[in-house]
């Protein structure tokens, strides 16, 4: 086995104690997710957070102003639920960040944990959903999607079938379960199936057609009401609809906003929350479907991550900017304010981000304080996904390359969500090489305008940017003077054979099939293809458990760095894809500044 140069981890950044203590407590900072709460008892909530230095699961007593650390695991715990009477908490229980596990069942107030739900194997998690007397729970594996029912017995298995799919949601009246499937051979465009939940007898079926997702976000809040709440792509960007799922009936939701759109229902079922996104930042707003009125309701400048609205009608949802730290709030009768505040200091603030719009492409772009107009070292910060997008949200990683002295570029690149169906399908049948040519067009505008300078302009990703970031430096060698890719695809056919089987059904879904079908787009799409092409400097991050960029590939890679006796690092770490751990955060974010550093001669 070949023995590769460990990356350095750099006792400090910064020589000014001031910015040394900056950077660390931005991502020391004690920080909450959204909180979650039991429908029939919304005093009793859950939310994930960072508090003991782990993301963990916390239970908050409202009503007490109590919160209990309910998990406690060496690699952290992301995935939790409430039952409806708020009595018990179900989370999930992988190995070490490799996300193959099962559920685990114990009391609000501490107790006993037990295996949630016995006769039900374990897999990677696809969907759950807990009733007052019914469960719907779903696993995948490599042999596909199972989804058991149980009623207070044995689960018993009300489907099976090889292709991805999973629970999406359960109606008031735990009679009706909708289902997302991918039968049809393209799991980036699922259908819908409703069938009865004692049963799994079929009650109704939609499909929009190819290249035409829908998603079944919930059924109506209300106890005997069928109508379900779709996110639909009819016209080429993401909508709503409300199906009544009994009459087979529908009613679209078309609203006069640019942009794409996601929901929730309020809890009288009359009216639906809508979270609004356009150019990378968001709104929200009251729908009243008897009426049509949409109201907007006055929430700060930035990104909303997540929002919900309270029995009694008051909105709670994240937010953060550029600027300024996440926080969670709620706006109510007595107005906006903060809801949940984490112990410990407020993150130090960061630098705004402004808009770059090069032909079709939207770039965001933030610069250092006091730095002049450049041109200035600039790292381009290739976001995963790849269907996801960069937004004005706050980002401690962010923040730390501005206060090394770096401009920070992030592309919404063709396969990013937010800019309609067509932008995010584009990258089909051709993935990689698609958005290396946006990458390569904002490079090219930053350093024509003035930002950045071309000796010295660093590739930077993780997962989906990891895998963009190896493909750039071999495919464009001459744009980069250093790259670093975190939990990367390298090797893709080797990628394909080792990773969860989601993920194959989700490749073969984007190449068009299997690398046995296609092995020639596999490897002109591989970054192992053009890897004796790489000249810059590259640091590489894995985590041994990873089952999304499996760690074999990556080795693949690193042996042919190691032939070429490339200049290259890796740091290799005991968990998934990615840490839950902030000091391991921390430590990885340290150890890439510095490598970035170095091999810049800074």
């Amino acid at each position: 086995m070949t023995t590769h140069p460990v990356a350095r981890v750099p006792e400090r950044l910064f020589e000014d104690p001031e910015a040394e203590g900056r950077w660390r407590a931005r991502f020391e900072a004690r920080r909450v997710s959204l909180p979650d709460w039991a429908d029939e008892a919304p005093e009793r909530s859950l939310y994930v957070s960072n508090a003991s230095g782990v993301w963990e699961v916390y239970a908050w007593d409202r009503e007490a102003d109590t919160h209990r650390q309910v998990t406690n695991r060496p690699n952290g715990t992301m995935h939790a639920t409430l039952s409806p009477d708020g009595e018990q908490i179900w989370w999930f229980n992988d190995t070490d960040g490799d996300e193959f596990g099962s559920w685990v069942v114990e009391p609000y107030n501490g107790g006993e944990r037990l295996p949630a739900l016995e006769g039900v194997h374990d897999g990677y998690p696809a969907g759950l959903e807990v009733g007052r007397s019914t469960v719907a729970v779903g696993a995948s594996t490599d042999d596909g999607t199972t989804i058991w029912v149980t009623r207070g017995g044995r689960p018993e298995v009300i489907y099976v079938n090889e292709n991805d799919g999973g629970v999406a949601s359960l109606s008031r009246d735990e009679r009706l379960l909708a289902i997302s499937h991918s039968e049809h051979g393209d799991s980036r465009h699922p259908a819908l199936r409703v069938v009865k939940a004692a049963d799994g007898a079929v009650v109704a079926e939609k499909w929009d057609g190819k290249g035409k997702g829908l998603d079944g976000i919930s059924f109506s809040p209300v106890e005997g009401d069928p109508r379900l709440l779709v996110l639909h792509e009819r016209r080429g960007k993401e909508e709503l609809l409300i199906w009544d799922v009994e009459a087979d009936t529908e009613q679209e939701i078309r609203l006069d906003l640019p942009g794409e759109l996601a929901a929730d229902w309020y809890r009288d079922g009359k009216a639906l929350l809508i979270v609004h996104s356009y150019q990378s930042r968001t709104s929200l707003h009251r729908y009243d479907i008897e009426s049509g009125e949409l109201s907007t309701l006055d929430t700060p400048k930035g990104t909303i991550g997540g929002a919900g609205a309270r029995p009694d009608g008051a909105v709670e949802y994240s937010w953060s900017s550029a600027e300024q730290p996440s926080a969670v709030r709620t706006l109510g009768a007595d107005g906006d304010r903060v809801l949940l505040q984490p112990p410990g200091d407020r993150a130090p603030s960061s630098q705004p981000l402004e808009d770059a719009f090069v032909g079709d492409v939207h770039a965001l772009v933030a610069r250092p304080a006091n730095a002049g107009d450049g041109p200035l070292p600039t790292v381009f910060a290739i976001h995963g996904g790849p269907h996801a997008n960069d937004e004005d949200r706050f980002s401690a990683y962010r923040a730390v390359w501005l206060d090394a002295g770096f401009a920070v570029v992030h592309v919404n690149y063709r396969g990013s969500t937010g800019y309609g169906s067509a932008w995010r399908d584009a990258i089909e049948g051709r993935p990689g090489l698609t958005e290396l040519e946006d990458i390569a067009a904002v490079h090219e505008w930053a350093v024509s305008s003035g930002l950045a300078d071309p000796a010295k302009c660093v590739i930077n990703g993780a997962s989906w940017g990891g895998y963009l970031t190896l493909l750039a430096l071999g495919v464009q060698p001459k744009r980069w003077a250093v790259g670093v890719a975190g939990v990367p695809v390298a090797d893709y056919v080797a990628a394909y054979e080792d990773e969860m089987e989601p993920l194959r059904a989700f490749d073969r879904a984007l190449f068009g099939g299997s690398p046995e079908e296609l092995p020639d787009l596999y490897r002109e799409c591989s970054p192992l293809t053009y890897v004796d092409e790489v000249a810059a400097p590259v640091i590489v991050l894995a985590g041994e458990n990873d089952p999304r960029c499996p760690i074999r590939q990556i080795d693949n890679y690193l042996d042919r760095l190691a032939e070429r006796k490339a200049p290259y690092e890796v740091y290799r770490y005991e968990a998934g894809h990615g840490s839950l751990v902030v000091a391991e955060t921390i430590k990885q974010t340290a150890i890439e500044v510095d490598f970035t550093r170095r091999a810049l001669g800074m």
